[in-house]
């Protein structure tokens, strides 16, 4: 349509430019509302080192709060109930990471002197985006060059507290660039090499929240392709517990006993929480693992209250509204929320009577309102991304989580009103409707965020012609580290017999990892063959099929097979003719090529080699190799 086309009438121009306008207009309403996809995990908690075990955690309705470690700091040099002692904390307890200062350097190009410099959040940072993009099937090393966007929620500051307290002739030229939160996302898109946005933000305890929505509003405005989000904490040193304990915010025995009378503070937590996004409509045309779709999310301020973080009810109400307003549901389609529940006895009560008000009216069944913090403590600028898994995890399992310490209500809420708290795993069935849950978080900055999530739409899978054998490749940046990996395939296969599908769990490897010069190559017909290859390998054997070897990472060997033929550029003494779809001796010698030439090297271009592409599923992530960086 061409509105300065001479040859119509001043009229039809002006109606065409119209016209060209609107659609225009229209467009961006719809980038605007467009469905963001979570296709991808990755979280270290107190008690979880995964996903699964968080999942594991969260349904066996477990607590993992314990006493403060004594490589953190001596707990019984800085103890006293007494909140007037000065120098002390009130309480002993917390929610913990084990071996929070281990971090494979080497993996990640960092130098041991540099890793002794960096922040234990960033390193945290590093590993567990990339077993989330793992977890997405998205290989890291395919991003570089590409419009991915980082968005990280960071506040804490320990490390650098520990380092400055050295000696002026300890500084070296890392302590910066290890400790300034604004590295702590663009180190991520240095090493990856990403393009797009790169943003750290600190907006206390909704930081994580806030990197969430910002990464959401980046994809539907096109500035990425690719999103990942997290939120990172760390505890170190005793000044930031002895400060909560002066304002008296902190729970005596380190549990958020959320919405319950016995309400008498938090407990401090610490870990890492990051999801990988895409546009649900790119999601669904690759083939994702989609776990769960940001419907919408919002962000406001408390504004003027009685104290710099004292909460305010309708400025949570408006967040949620808000939020809600950016989808197309009304209140009484969410079932679910979940709280930022800390465990006050002030901030409890406004953060129910705020969702009474949103969502009490015309409900016909109760809203279920839960906390995660019940189960591994407040994670404060990570908090947010701790309950968004949890939520997305609820919604994969069909079951939402008990929120724990919870036996008298709080008697300063009207218990009358259709809100109700889960005191043991509660079935989530789907309904006419998809499932729907709301998350919060309120930073004691006075920043709100909230979060509507929903589970994935029905997708139709197209059925990929079966071959008679499939191909999977394993590799590591050392010996150790394969044999780790291969150990980690096999109890991962052990714990799902119903998995059968080779063609996915092998397009998943071959495609959705980085390739390392330490490679295993197997053949095989199904998975319980794969299985047994494995563990023949494992106990030190090489079956049939089996093809082990330490390649050149440096070789320019490329292997791409058409329709017609398989081809090895460099390698031109292996090239092979064979029509394809083949029978199934030569389709075993196809395999036999390729799997000798991935030990030796070679890249296989395995999206444009004419294999069929199948669903992308959750396998496990590199074992990573971490040595202790502390001073």
């Amino acid at each position: 349509m061409d509105s300065h086309d001479q040859s119509l009438s001043p009229t039809k121009r002006a109606l065409q430019a119209i016209q060209l306008l609107q659609a225009k207009v229209e467009a961006l309403e719809k980038a605007r509302d467009q469905p963001i996809a979570v296709i991808g995990l990755g979280c270290r908690f107190p008690g979880a080192s995964n996903p699964s075990e968080f999942w594991e955690l969260l349904q066996g309705g477990k607590d993992a709060i314990s006493e403060i470690p004594r490589d953190r700091w001596d707990i019984n040099r800085y103890y006293s109930p007494d909140p007037g002692s000065p120098g002390k904390m009130t309480t002993r307890y917390g929610g913990f990471v084990s071996d929070l200062l281990d971090f494979d350097a080497k993996f990640f190009r960092v130098s041991p002197r540099e890793a002794m410099s960096l922040d234990p959040q960033q390193r945290l940072l590093l590993e567990v985006s990339w077993e989330a993009l793992e977890n997405a099937g998205l290989a890291p090393d395919s991003l570089a060059d590409r419009q991915v966007g980082v968005f990280v929620g960071i506040s804490a500051i320990d490390y650098w507290h520990q380092l400055l307290k050295r000696d002026a002739d300890d500084i070296d030229a890392y302590l910066i660039t290890g400790n300034t939160h604004s590295v702590a996302s663009g180190r991520i898109s240095y090493l990856l090499g990403l393009t797009g946005p790169s943003l750290s933000v600190d907006t206390a305890c909704s930081s994580s929240l806030s990197a969430m929505h910002l990464a959401c509003q980046s994809l539907r405005h096109d500035e990425c392709s690719v999103a990942i989000a997290g939120g990172v904490n760390g505890i170190l040193n005793p000044e930031a517990t002895i400060n909560f304990s002066k304002a008296q915010m902190l729970s005596a025995d380190g549990r958020c006993k959320s919405f319950d009378q016995a309400a008498d503070g938090f407990g401090r937590a610490e870990g890492c929480g990051v999801v990988v996004l895409r546009r649900l409509s790119d999601a669904v045309a690759d083939g994702d693992n989609i776990r769960a779709v940001i419907l919408g999310s919002a962000l406001n301020h408390t504004g003027r209250t009685s104290g710099l973080t004292v909460p305010k009810g309708p400025a949570q109400q408006q967040v949620i509204r808000d939020a809600i307003a950016t989808t197309k549901l009304t209140p009484s389609q969410i079932s679910y929320i979940e709280a930022h529940g800390t465990g006050t006895a002030l901030g409890d009560p406004i953060e129910l009577g705020a969702l009474r008000e949103v969502f009490g009216p015309h409900r016909s069944e109760p809203l279920l309102v839960g906390s995660v913090k019940t189960n591994i403590g407040h994670l404060e600028a990570a908090s947010g991304m701790a309950g968004l898994i949890k939520v997305v995890l609820s919604l994969q399992h069909s079951a939402i989580p008990a929120n724990l310490h919870f036996k008298t209500p709080t008697p300063h809420f009207d218990w009358s009103q259709p809100l109700q708290v889960p005191t043991q795993l509660t079935p989530w069935p789907s309904s006419d409707s998809p499932r729907t849950a709301g998350v919060s978080a309120f930073g004691f900055n006075g920043t709100n965020a909230h979060l509507i999530v929903s589970e994935p739409p029905d997708i139709s899978i197209s059925q990929v012609p079966p071959l008679p054998y499939q191909l999977l490749t394993l590799s590591a940046r050392s010996a150790l580290a394969l044999q780790q990996l291969i150990n980690r395939y096999i109890n991962f296969l052990k714990h799902r017999p119903q998995l059968s599908s080779l063609g996915e769990l092998c397009w998943t490897a071959n495609t959705g990892r980085s390739h390392f010069p330490h490679r295993l190559a197997v053949i095989a017909a199904s998975v319980s063959e794969l299985q047994k290859h494995l563990l023949a390998v494992s106990q030190g054997t090489t079956p049939t099929g089996v093809i082990q070897g330490q390649g050149n990472n440096a070789s320019t060997s490329t292997v791409q097979l058409s329709h017609q033929q398989i081809q090895v550029s460099g390698l031109s003494n292996k090239v092979q003719k064979i029509p394809l779809p083949p029978p199934s001796e030569q389709w075993l010698l196809v395999l036999k090529a390729l799997a000798e030439q991935y030990v030796m090297g070679a890249s296989i271009h395995w999206q444009t080699s004419g294999f069929q592409p199948y669903r992308k599923i959750e396998l496990p992530t590199y074992p990573f190799q971490r040595q202790h960086y502390g001073l």
